[in-house]
């Protein structure tokens, strides 16, 4: 079991800097989870605890329901890959990866044996007499993953493994990335800034900001259901749009005014959640996705139409990537190429009232989604 439990985590730095103040957070045996969150959040310093390399100031940290606060990290049966590779140049692929059980003095025969499972695993085998500088990075990468794997920990611990590989390679890795997890059956815990990244990998993702975690779900909950507003506009890109708008009463409906424009919330939606907020300022969130510029929409959506002006058109091949203004907020649409809207025209949207979520303007903690 590699089960992995953060009980009331606190982690200071002698300078009196507290970069993690209290975290709770459950890690699965065989779970792919990722820390995601911008640079500075606490995400690999959370790592870097489970790794053993930074010392936990209080509460505890328990790794197969053992607690591990005071084991050397050699002893905690868990393997790290770190973003620049770090691997031996004067080696060979086949002597880094086997670096590492010579020093157990494991038997020959068993590294040779582990080695070369890894490469075949990898798809290394062609590669083993050659030294690292004669790789591409795609392929460095693998050696250090397979320096990791040969060793067979229970945990692998990966620190921004993919950042220095260009997009295309960064694409097929992560592809690599997740069946090499399905494979091992083990728990890997994935350190990223980058939320595609997450969304694409992981089991659940713990979303982190100031060293306190924020959300830990599944991606398809954190996108559709964000509990405050620093969740919502992490995950998701083009990034959430947020408008400040009144609530107001119009006869039995509920709606959210902004800009000269009226948007009604669906009756059922909220609940009586938003009596309370009547006359007072509230954040609305609206994914690019749902406002919409076909016809089809339009037609159907006489309550919930805006006018846009387009400041900036992004053609991405199958959609158009919209920014401009809506009632005066910054806004951006993601709508098919086929609407070729340009910069510079005033086009009509709908928005989909069905999927916007509303925030408590002071906590930024959601009200309802």
């Amino acid at each position: 079991m590699a089960d992995i439990q953060f009980h009331h985590v606190k982690k200071t730095y002698d300078t009196g800097v507290t970069v993690v103040p209290d975290l709770n957070l459950e890690i699965h045996d065989q779970e792919f989870v990722v820390l995601v969150g911008p640079s500075g959040c606490g995400k690999s310093t959370t790592l870097r605890m489970i790794a053993g390399l930074e010392e936990i100031t209080d509460g505890d940290l328990m790794i197969g329901g053992k607690k591990v606060n005071d084991i050397a990290p050699k002893d905690r049966d868990i393997a790290m890959v770190f973003q620049n590779y770090a691997l031996y140049p004067h080696m060979t692929v086949y002597k880094n990866m086997a670096f590492g059980l010579e020093l157990r003095k494991t038997p020959k025969s068993v590294i040779d044996e582990k080695v070369r499972w890894a490469a075949e695993v990898l798809n290394l085998t062609d590669y083993l007499d050659r030294k690292p500088k004669a790789l591409s990075g795609g392929q460095r990468q693998r050696v250090a993953l397979g320096r990791a794997m040969v060793r067979d920990p229970a945990v692998f611990l990966l620190d921004e493994p993919l950042s220095n590989l260009d997009a295309k390679l960064r694409t097929q890795m992560r592809t690599e990335l997740t069946q090499l997890h399905k494979k091992l059956n083990t728990t890997f815990v994935y350190v990223t800034h980058d939320q595609t990244e997450a969304m694409t990998m992981g089991d659940r993702i713990a979303v982190m900001k100031d060293g306190i975690l924020q959300q830990f779900d599944t991606p398809q909950n954190l996108y559709s259901f964000p509990r405050n507003l620093f969740v919502a506009g992490f995950i998701g890109s083009p990034q959430m749009n947020f408008i400040h708008a009144q609530v107001e009463y119009s006869g039995e409906e509920i709606r959210v005014v902004f800009g000269g424009f009226s948007i009604p919330v669906p009756i059922g939606k909220c609940g009586n959640s938003l009596n309370d907020y009547v006359g007072k300022t509230v954040i609305v969130g609206i994914r690019p996705e749902d406002m919409h510029a076909e016809d089809i929409f339009l037609a159907a959506s006489d309550h919930s139409k805006v006018r846009f002006e387009v400041e900036l058109a992004e053609l991405m091949g199958a959609e158009i990537y919209l920014y401009g203004k809506c009632g005066g907020e910054k806004m951006t649409a993601r709508v098919p190429a086929r609407t070729k809207a340009k910069a510079g025209d005033s086009i009509e949207l709908a928005i989909d009232c069905n999927h916007i979520h509303i925030f408590d303007e002071e906590s930024e903690a959601v009200i309802c989604q």
